[in-house]
């Protein structure tokens, strides 16, 4: 058996045991990337520690503490409030706030995890506090960044379009961007309907309709109806700016405006602006370092390196150029849309886009595949299962959301996230690949 089967082999037990056994997949991960590396690939430890994400640690420390001390603080529900009034306490419209928020974002030139980054962890409040499905509100926070993140002047874009140049394959700028969104706006809108955003409807904050209130259930956090203190909005009188809340927002701003004026790194810039903010006011800020999601950066970190270490003894470049050698283009289209879904979603989309796209270039050049339907195709696939809570963005996702049962939260991202890898690949072949095949 060669030592690529194995690899992947040993990654299908590392999902089953933390499945059956309730172990954290991070750190079987991490065994597994020792076991692999050494005894199969013949790396060292800085073979192995080369896939580390060192920059995806500082981002989901940096971020979650960040907003753990916007939460301690009362910033968040300032924001909710605030943000609710926008939408004039419409329940339903705050889904779709937050999609197109994050879209607008990478659009003009966000990276997808930074705009992610920077959304969820207020869109999850909203879901957490009007009775939101968590899922619905993630997944619509993901694929708002996705349907923005192929603009011509986007980060995902313009690596795409660069590409295709390089290779000098037919391209359209413009088709790329608004096939990936109307893809996710496609699949926001089923998941709207399929996880009750139409329930929503009618729904207002502050009132006696909040989604989820039980018949003869008393006013409390989220139902301010017989509250004499609440506003319209719905935001009692308490909710307003301190000086640790203006400065929390301050931070916030700083660090939209740092990750895309300054092209600054999003981790770092979140946690120094935790640390600043923690120095002026300790006692709001002493607990963030404990309500950072110490099982979730474990988990990720851990499935990323065992990632590393199949892409440095060859693994993903064997399944790639297996896939490339067969004789039959369309076949060989769909199985890379599928390669692309499934490998991103564990591992850098970006990374795979750069991959895939070269490897497509011998069946493109026959003539027999359009080139423009084809690399809009592995662009979709290789984005839109970021949902997963493996990938950065759904990492984010499940790092933000407040007052969850995490493991169920995993759950529902990792099954969400795996039918998206399994529907939306054959889908976005069907549309955008065999209407172009000669």
């Amino acid at each position: 058996m060669s030592a690529e089967l194995i690899s992947i082999l040993v990654l299908v037990a590392v999902f089953v045991i933390a499945t059956t056994r309730s172990i954290n997949m991070g750190a079987l991960a991490f065994a597994a990337a020792f076991g692999v590396g050494e005894l199969v690939a013949g790396l060292d430890a800085d073979g192995i520690f080369a896939g580390f994400p060192g920059d995806l640690f500082v981002v989901l420390v940096g971020v979650t503490c960040l907003f753990a001390i916007a939460r301690a603080n009362g910033t968040t529900d300032w924001l909710v409030h605030a943000a609710i009034r926008l939408v004039r306490g419409r329940i339903a419209l705050i889904p779709w706030v937050m999609f197109a928020v994050t879209g607008a974002l990478t659009a003009i030139g966000a990276v997808s995890p930074a705009a992610v980054a920077i959304v969820a962890p207020i869109a999850l409040s909203f879901a957490a506090q009007y009775g939101i499905s968590p899922l619905l509100m993630g997944a619509m926070v993901v694929h708002g960044a996705q349907g923005g993140g192929f603009s011509p002047i986007s980060i995902y874009g313009s690596i795409v379009n660069g590409i295709v140049e390089r290779e000098k394959l037919p391209g359209s700028e413009l088709t790329l961007f608004l096939v990936s969104l109307a893809a996710n706006l496609v699949i926001a809108a089923i998941v709207f309907v399929l996880l009750g955003g139409l329930r929503l409807t009618g729904g207002r904050t502050g009132g006696a309709d909040r989604p989820g209130k039980k018949p003869g259930e008393k006013p409390g956090r989220t139902d301010r109806a017989a509250d004499p203190a609440a506003d319209r909005a719905g935001a009692p009188e308490h909710v307003r700016l301190t000086p640790a809340r203006t400065a929390t927002l301050a931070a916030l701003v700083a660090l939209v405006v740092a990750v895309l004026g300054f092209d600054l790194d999003a981790g770092l810039s979140a946690i120094t602006l935790a640390v600043l903010l923690s120095a002026c006011w300790p006692e709001t800020s002493r607990r963030a370092v404990g309500a950072i999601a110490w099982p979730t950066v474990l988990l990720i970190c851990g499935v990323l390196t065992y990632v590393g270490v199949l892409e440095e003894m060859g693994t993903i470049d064997y399944a790639g150029n297996a896939v490339g050698d067969i004789g039959i283009p369309l076949l060989a289209a769909v199985l890379l849309c599928y390669i692309g879904a499934v490998i991103s979603a564990f591992a850098s989309s970006v990374g795979i886009m750069g991959a895939l796209i070269p490897l497509a270039v011998p069946f493109l050049a026959q003539g027999e595949i359009g080139a423009v339907g084809m690399v809009a195709a592995l662009a979709v696939s290789a984005t839109v299962v970021d949902v997963s809570p493996f990938s950065t963005n759904g990492a984010l996702v499940l790092a933000a959301a407040p007052d969850v049962d995490r493991e169920r939260f995993f759950r529902q991202l990792m099954v969400y996230g795996g039918i998206v890898v399994a529907v939306v690949p054959a889908a976005v072949w069907l549309v955008l690949v065999v209407p172009g095949s000669v």
